[in-house]
């Protein structure tokens, strides 16, 4: 039996232990961030862009012009068989209630439209999102759209349905929908992980102790990522908060499952359990340090997003990787050796120097069966990853989805949006927006009112009005609208020109996140940029959109082979060779091609989307080859330790063994927490949910098991090449 004298001990005790107290006590502290993260969100396209896209550049140069600016809505009054004149009585009353209320941009409050059939209603109803330079909270913008709903409802009878559209309706559905994190989704979350852990454990009381550490985690990182994004150090969506929560519960476990399965196994040769502990930190520390490093590179070559929704979700992931992995390397080994062995209970270890697990169990009988049929094993691998890319890769549609189509349900914004589109002008309440220079206006109005798409008839281009030019023609009229032609208002109405620029408000046939606006935004752009000397760009909700598209496939093609470096640089590090890297890279790429055509067949067949959006496969990616990495990493550094006594055939098999069983562990935990993203109603986090769940079970059951041991024990010492361990025995 081996023992560890208390003089040879080299590990940094008072170190760890003293990081552990202050980890416990900001990880305390921490966790009544987590319900504030919601005030620092930002859930908009135009927030999602950088400076330099058009639409932004629009958008900063048009605020110029007004002293507030508004999110374009709609309220919808709806009853079967047609509105009676009570109710249209009731619903101009609730207009101008409306108009009075706070957050409500009360000039822009229009008259009441309806619908052919008399069925419908609706009332334009922007709400401020910036005023005097002071952005308006999501939280607040919910509160507004809540205060409004609820004028609406009270002042019509039970009969008439009342619900909201257009793009502040949709983008308050969005924030409703986020609502649940830090409720629903932790506590989905840790009842999965419960649930699993039990499993694994068989114990009452161990599971206690990693999801504790790893609610520590989410409570330090929580703190650090409010502070930045409260001082707008980075952007906080949420879509990022969502993975962020489910990656901190997942890797945690991960780590802390693959540091206890360290412990329990010293624990067979060390009486002393400070001593067994101290072993398997020392032993599990290499692969769980160059796992927790793999990954936090992997998600910071997000940073070279343009899209600032990706380039922050990449600080926001890594910052809880990185809280999560000190958290799991002071406080959960320093908690577990005071506490003892009773925590294994009623599968209590004992100081057996014979145990040896690369011997006996069902990853024994698994690892018998590579070294036997490896070449049949990695090649059938193969053959079935590729199959599955094959047949459903064709299936995949990334193109993007409109707002309506973003819910995996149907929350009352898609319903309104529905009546909408239905029965009035789709295109109205959103139109581009575009600012040129105002001694070539009339060439843009000119241009922009041949472009296919743009709503035809009067008043469809027009330069922007000024309601302050508006209300001050109302105050002289004595509060009467005075009669005005149809077409745009009078020259005198326009708002003055700002350093020779203005603004004009291009009317669409189509509604603002259809695939036919976003087509004609640019049929704008290509005929507006080539107007001599306007310098006329183009923007407004349709073509922030479209700008989100366009850098989700640039952030794409530029951030996976920036990824795919990384990851190769780090595990030639780690594992002191160049062909193990480059196998272990192309087995997980290879695993990631089989869940895109698997998610193909699903997404489209099973769960009936309209699409994916752009980001899709980069968010997949990411997660996917950085998350799936760990598993070879765990895997590969048990092995090289084992080759150094073993030889490299040997070692493949015993490194699979006595890793099999904590690594499919590992894998279930985390393909667990990612599919509890599938609870929020937002196809987006649905759709990674599921990749990242499959991939991660696909990768840990067939790469990590399979392909990657079979292939090694195939080629053999070679795979530790150009080091010495190539030319070591076989």
């Amino acid at each position: 039996m081996t023992r560890v004298e208390s003089s040879g001990r080299r590990w940094p005790v008072f170190t760890v232990v003293a990081v552990a107290v202050v980890v416990f006590l900001l990880g305390g502290l921490g966790g009544g961030f987590q319900g504030k993260l919601a005030d620092v969100q930002k859930n908009d396209n135009a927030s999602f862009l950088p400076a330099q896209a058009e639409s932004t550049i629009v958008t900063n140069e048009s605020a110029k012009f007004v002293s507030v600016e508004t999110v374009p809505g709609a309220v919808v009054f709806h009853r079967d068989g047609g509105l009676t004149d009570a109710d249209r009585a009731a619903i101009e009353q609730a207009r101008t209630t409306i108009a009075t209320i706070d957050g409500v941009a009360t000039d822009s409050v229009t008259p009441t439209q309806f619908s052919q059939d008399g069925s419908t209603a609706s009332v334009f109803v922007p709400l401020i999102a910036k005023q005097d330079g002071t952005a308006v909270t999501g939280p607040a913008l919910a509160d507004t759209e809540q205060h409004v709903l609820d004028a609406a409802r009270a002042a019509v009878d039970g009969g008439v349905e009342v619900l909201p559209a257009g793009p502040g309706g949709l983008l308050v559905a969005f924030i409703d929908a986020f609502e649940g994190l830090d409720s629903t989704l932790l506590l989905v979350a840790l009842l999965v992980v419960i649930v699993i852990l039990l499993v694994v454990y068989r114990s009452p009381v161990l599971w206690v102790f990693p999801l504790f550490s790893a609610l520590l985690a989410l409570g330090l990182s929580s703190m650090v990522i409010y502070l930045l994004a409260d001082h707008e150090l980075l952007t906080l969506t949420g879509q990022s908060q969502g993975i962020l929560f489910v990656l901190v519960i997942g890797a945690g476990t991960d780590y802390a499952l693959l540091l206890i399965a360290r412990y329990r196994e010293e624990l067979h040769f060390h009486d002393n359990r400070f001593d067994a502990m101290i072993k398997a930190w020392r032993e599990s520390a290499p692969a769980i340090t160059a796992s927790a490093v793999t990954v936090i590179l992997g998600l910071l070559c997000l940073s070279f997003s343009e899209l600032n929704s990706n380039k922050s979700l990449g600080p926001v992931a890594a910052i809880g990787i990185a809280c999560t992995y000190v958290v799991m390397m002071t406080f959960l080994p320093v908690v577990l050796s005071v506490v003892g062995r009773w925590v294994f209970w009623p599968r209590t270890p004992r100081v057996d120097g014979a145990t040896d697990l690369a011997t006996h169990g069902m990853w024994g009988r698994i690892a018998g069966f590579v070294g036997r049929r490896d070449r049949p094993a990695w090649i059938g691998a193969t053959v079935l990853l590729a199959a599955l890319f094959a047949v459903g890769i064709g299936s995949l549609q990334t193109d993007g989805l409109t707002a309506t189509e973003n819910f995996t349900g149907t929350p009352d914004a898609v319903r309104g949006q529905a009546l909408y589109d239905a029965d009035f002008d789709p295109g109205a309440g959103a139109p581009a927006v575009v600012t040129t220079n105002a001694a070539a206006v009339d060439a843009v109005i000119a241009a922009a009112s041949g472009v296919e798409g743009v709503r035809q008839g009067p008043g469809s281009v027009c330069v922007q009005i000024d309601l302050e030019k508006v209300e001050g023609l109302l105050r002289n009229s004595g509060g009467t609208t005075p009669e005005l032609p149809p077409g745009c208002p009078p020259a005198i109405l326009n708002v003055a020109p700002i350093d020779g620029r203005t603004v004009v408000n291009v009317a669409l046939d189509d509604s603002y996140d259809s695939p036919e606006a976003l087509q004609t935004v640019q049929r704008l752009r290509d005929a507006l940029h080539e107007v001599p000397g306007a310098d006329a760009l183009v923007g407004g909700s349709s073509a922030a959109t479209l700008d989100v598209q366009t850098a989700s496939v640039h952030d794409r093609n530029l951030i996976i082979p920036i990824v795919l470096v990384v990851i190769f640089v780090v595990l030639a590090i780690l594992l002191r060779a160049l062909l193990t890297p480059l196998i272990l890279i192309a087995t997980v790429v290879l695993s990631f091609a089989a869940t895109l055509g698997v998610s193909g067949i699903f997404f489209t067949h099973v769960f009936h989307f309209a699409g994916a959006d752009p980001s899709f496969p980069l968010f997949a990616f990411v997660f996917l080859v950085a998350l799936g990495i760990d598993y070879n990493i765990f895997l590969m550094t048990r092995v090289r330790e084992e080759t150094l006594e073993h030889g490299t055939r040997s070692g493949v098999l015993r490194g699979l063994a006595v890793t099999g069983g904590v690594i499919t562990s590992a894998g279930i935990v985390l393909a667990g927490t990612f599919a509890v993203l599938g609870v929020l109603p937002l196809v987006v986090l649905a759709q990674v949910g599921f990749a990242v769940a499959f991939g991660v079970l696909l990768d840990t059951i067939v790469v990590r098991s399979v392909l990657v041991p079979a292939l090694s024990h195939d080629i053999g010492k070679a795979i530790w090449w150009p080091s010495a361990l190539a030319r070591a025995k076989d």
